[in-house]
């Protein structure tokens, strides 16, 4: 069979081009009309969530304002929740009750895991405290009388942070090998008889008139009133590592909220408002 020949006329060829430029037409306006529509919507922020943040009481709630400021601006909204133990935060953040906490530094983690069995993650250095021996009856670790009684705080790392800092200043020696977990046991040489004493770093700062110096934690040391000027020793700042930094439960770490937290603390004006608060004392780590 022979297929018959197409015997259109011109006016139907015309109505079919026609049609199709109608069709062209119909698209094109859909188009523009998706693309007119997107272009009207509000850019997206960086982040849109809110987190709850684990921190100590004190000056580091007016620094946590700031912080939060930044991180507003990002679409990110922060909210603090205050501790006032350095028991607290860790187990808050264990158990989902914080989405971040910002106090500790890693030999103190480190020992919080190994005891407790914390699944958590640093993801952003904040500031550091260099840890201090003050006195309001010496001016120098020299002068402390034999028997002084000296307080330390009483957690593991920061215990051996004070003990290690008493022997850089030489009134106390420690075993070999003893380490930033060192403890009373490791002593091994102590000239003086110095009676070292175990408190609890949020008192030790506070009962410094009952004893003739202690190792206290910059913060802590604000908090109890104690001046630059009772300082009578410093660690150094030099490869420190008891830098503080923000931590998050161990596989939250990629989530986009948490470079944006950082981000919001690690810039020029929370820098800035870290020196004002703590009077210099508190450092950036970043």
């Amino acid at each position: 069979m022979t297929r018959a020949p197409n015997r259109a006329g011109p006016a139907s060829t015309e109505a079919a081009m026609e049609k199709c430029v109608r069709r062209s037409i119909f698209w094109l306006a859909l188009a523009t009309t998706f693309a007119l529509s997107a272009l009207a919507l509000p850019a997206a922020p960086a982040v849109a969530a809110t987190v709850r943040i684990g921190i100590i009481g004190g000056e580091d709630e007016d620094l946590w304002k700031v912080v939060a400021a930044q991180a507003a601006a990002n679409g990110l909204t922060i909210k603090t929740v205050v501790f006032n133990d350095y028991t607290q935060p860790n187990e808050a953040l264990e158990r989902g009750d914080v989405d971040a906490n910002a106090f500790q530094h890693k030999p103190y983690l480190d020992n919080q895991i190994r005891t407790r069995g914390y699944h958590i993650t640093p993801v952003g250095f904040t500031a550091v405290w260099p840890i201090g021996l003050y006195s309001r009856k010496v001016h120098s670790p020299a002068n402390l009388p034999k028997g002084a009684i000296i307080g330390v705080p009483n957690d593991p790392s920061n215990e051996g942070r004070a003990l290690i800092l008493l022997q850089r200043v030489g009134l106390i020696e420690l075993r070999d090998g003893a380490g930033i977990l060192a403890t009373t046991a490791d002593i091994v040489g102590n000239p003086k008889g110095l009676v070292i004493k175990e408190l609890d770093a949020g008192v030790v700062g506070r009962v410094i008139d009952d004893l003739s110096a202690a190792v206290v934690n910059t913060d802590w040391a604000l908090k109890s009133g104690l001046r630059v000027e009772d300082r009578i020793a410093q660690e150094p700042l030099a490869d420190n590592p008891y830098r503080n930094f923000i931590a998050v439960k161990a596989g939250r770490e990629n989530e986009p909220w948490v470079r944006t937290l950082v981000g919001a603390y690690q810039n020029d004006v929370v820098k800035n408002a870290l020196t004002k608060i703590f009077h210099g004392t508190g450092l950036p780590a970043w």
